[in-house]
């Protein structure tokens, strides 16, 4: 491809990059034949890595019988055996459920239905979705309002309707005498605090990832949070919808991340490696108690051209019944504790890097110049971004962000697919060391040698 050609597209990076040419296992390759393992699993969706032909068979199968047809028209076997599929791996009861194209346009759904399930349950003025800072639930107008993002959200506000926000549970940043318990119950409770002030027969829901994804790298609540948030929202009559399109399908060692707690969600949002990457696909799923109501007084005000689509759906089938087949939730779990320990030695070497955390193959850490008073390097060092590059240059594919508007800090996540082996993390550290020496070098931070 020639740059004339390549100017013709834009996308929301400037980085140059090349033109990718195969891809298999954890590995891609570049048209100049460099090989790049990916430990990001593309956008942290890539669940069951690249190439699997199980996936690939099943796709090409059901584009042999039907690539498309319009769920107004007709059912199809994938979308209503997928849709099987996810009930029986999902907390009891959530076994309604609704197919998109990605995690975007699951959250503008999972909103939506919400929003109907209040109407249609004699409760109209319920309708804000409080969110929490930082957080990050999509990139469309709707999934934006209720993200915790300001460089994100800011310059759409005049077109959208901003949502209340609460701190993310950053308690990793925390001076204070409290016990991790104490600080879990300290968080959730200014979620009721802020019900309360937005007045609670306005407040239609609470949205959150169990475990953070790109906006706070991998952050685990502690324990306490969770129940807390249930009794929360169940005193006040409001829905918690956990967005698990980073989390979901097996990445945090569960099916869903929500699955390491006793938490109950009233929706769920699924994306990303229910397809693992093989065709764009998301969900919602819900119980008969909200999706009933809704359906009783007309049906769901929303849709989709590619909801459901049959050769999406196929693969999505195909993803989960390779997931059960190579064991890839227990690996998930098995090989995230070893790349969390690798980890930490890299943190000795480098105590730049602190704060390591996750579950499973969900892995983050945070960037500090000083690390004991949690100071970040300067905005405009742009460090996140540098080190993604340095990473890139040597072969490796991590994901990476800066956050601002809650906490400012420099992260990065290590979340390699699920079918990882301990050579390959191996691999992965080696590199990742690598590119912490230069990127120490640059910014002159401290190296234990």
């Amino acid at each position: 491809m020639s740059t004339d050609e390549a100017g013709r597209l834009f996308h929301f990076t400037r980085l140059p990059r090349p033109v990718v040419d195969r891809a298999g296992g954890v590995y891609l390759w570049d048209k100049s034949g460099k090989r790049y393992i990916d430990g990001s699993s593309g956008a942290v969706n890539v669940n069951i890595g690249h190439g699997n032909r199980a996936v690939i068979d099943a796709m090409k199968r059901q584009m042999d019988r039907v690539s498309f047809a319009y769920t107004i028209h007709f059912q199809n076997e994938p979308a209503n055996e997928l849709a099987d599929q996810l009930a029986s791996r999902l907390p009891r009861g959530m076994d309604r459920i609704y197919f998109v194209s990605g995690g975007s346009e699951a959250v503008e759904a999972a909103i939506k239905l919400a929003r109907q399930w209040a109407v249609a349950t004699a409760q109209p003025t319920r309708w804000k979705i409080i969110g929490r800072m930082p957080s990050y639930h999509g990139i469309t107008i709707g999934a934006l309002e209720p993200t915790g993002d300001d460089v994100l959200t800011r310059v759409f506000e005049p077109m959208s309707r901003p949502m209340p926000l609460i701190p993310a549970p950053t308690v990793h940043r925390d001076h204070d005498d409290l016990s991790l318990e104490e600080r879990g119950l300290h968080y959730a409770d200014m979620l009721e605090a802020k019900i309360l002030q937005e007045g609670a027969d306005s407040v239609l829901a609470f949205i959150m990832e169990p475990i953070g994804g790109a906006a706070t790298a991998a952050l685990v609540p502690p324990d306490s949070y969770f129940p807390r948030i249930r009794e929360i929202c169940d005193r006040h009559g409001i829905l918690l919808i956990h967005d698990e399109v980073m989390t979901g399908v097996g990445r945090t060692g569960k099916f869903l991340g929500g699955d390491h707690w006793t938490c109950r969600p009233d929706i769920v949002v699924l994306s990303k490696g229910l397809s693992s990457g093989y065709a764009p696909l998301g969900a919602i799923a819900a119980s008969e108690a909200i999706v009933g109501p809704v359906v009783a007084m007309g049906g769901f005000l929303h849709g989709h051209t590619y909801g459901g689509n049959p050769v999406s759906c196929a693969a999505g089938v195909a993803v989960l019944q390779e997931v059960d087949r190579l064991g890839l939730i227990a690996n998930a779990a098995t090989m995230g504790e070893v790349l969390k320990d690798e980890l930490a030695a890299l943190s000795r070497r480098f105590p730049f890097v602190g704060d390591i955390r996750g579950k499973g193959l969900l892995v983050g850490a945070e960037i500090y110049a000083d690390p004991e008073a949690r100071r970040p390097l300067p905005r405009e060092a742009v460090a996140n971004v540098r080190l993604i590059d340095l990473a890139f240059e040597r072969g490796l594919i991590i994901y990476s962000r800066r956050v601002r508007g809650g906490p400012e800090s420099d992260n990065f996540m290590v979340c390699p697919p699920l079918i990882v082996t301990r050579a390959e993390i191996g691999e992965i550290i080696a590199t990742l060391g690598d590119t912490l020496e230069a990127f120490a070098r640059e910014f002159n931070l401290p190296v234990n040698h």
